[in-house]
Order: structure tokens, then sequence, then C-alpha cells
């Protein structure tokens, strides 16, 4: 029993065949990696300074007459 026997696991190996006694591997799955989430960015904790909005310009008020 050996290269020309079937039913061993030499036998099958010279044959190019599969069976009981030389099971074929199990291919595993390919996962394909998926790509990380973009976070959003952070709002800051305290508001930076802004500039002042200027304030309308107004009629200087009328003298009072004496």
């Amino acid at each position: 029993m050996g290269k020309g026997d079937k039913k061993t696991k030499r036998g099958k190996i010279s044959m190019g065949s599969y069976g009981v006694r030389r099971p074929r591997k199990k291919s595993t799955p390919v996962i394909i990696a998926k790509k990380p989430k973009a976070k959003p960015k952070a709002a800051p904790k305290f508001k930076a300074a802004t500039k002042a909005k200027p304030v309308a310009k107004t009629k200087p008020e009328a003298k009072a007459k004496k």
C-alpha cells in the first residue's frame, strides 16, 4: 500500500484527488477592511475673542438753550 493505492493519503496525493483520507482545507473568506469614519471636528471649549461689531453712529443731541 503506497503511491498506487487510492484509499491511502499517499495514494491520494500522487493521484491528485481528495476524499476522507485527504480532506480539502477550508478556505477562509476574504475580509475587506472598512475605512474608519471621519470624526467630526470637536468644537472648542471656549469661544475665541471676536472683534466687536461697530456701533452705529448717532447724531449728537442738540445742546439745550439757556
